[in-house]
């Protein structure tokens, strides 16, 4: 899927969509080509999730889902909360805010940037030569695994 972006003037692209746990291990991914708005799939990639939870009515504790400005939508955060999640969206002003007043709730989207750049490591996935959707997606989940070995096994 590589669709025309218009922040880079219509060139081919594509995006990964990608939920990470805490340590930035890679849970679930998927992908879209660079037109197609982050909120459209957001339900996606989380059900796409590798590791399935429980459902809410049996799980005790939701889980807190931290997400990017981009995920900012009504239906969304139902979709989520619907799922037994905590949706926690942070805005750029909320973060200069909590840095001013020395709050202790320092935002989370850094662990989600650096597994884009564990991704960004891997020559065939930095740009993008295949043509297939299938070809990109089994180098996407090759790193996947690779990733998830160098972090759990090699620490």
């Amino acid at each position: 899927m590589a669709g025309h972006n218009p922040t880079d003037r219509s060139k081919l692209g594509s995006k990964r969509h990608i939920l990470t746990d805490k340590k930035g291990i890679p849970l679930s991914t998927f992908i879209t080509s660079a037109n197609t708005h982050d909120v459209t799939v957001a339900t996606n990639t989380i059900d796409n999730i590798v590791i399935k939870r429980p459902p809410p009515s049996k799980n005790k504790h939701k889980q807190n889902l931290c997400l990017d400005k981009a995920y900012h939508s009504k239906e969304v955060e139902q979709e989520i909360i619907k799922r037994g999640y905590i949706p926690h969206i942070r805005h750029r002003r909320e973060e200069e805010e909590n840095k001013l007043l020395k709050k202790n709730h320092p935002a989370r989207r850094w662990v989600v940037e650096r597994t884009n750049s564990w991704y960004n490591r891997f020559r065939k996935l930095f740009t993008r030569y295949e043509k297939k959707d299938e070809n990109y997606f089994g180098l996407v989940e090759l790193a996947n695994s690779l990733i998830v070995y160098r972090r759990l096994i090699l620490g």
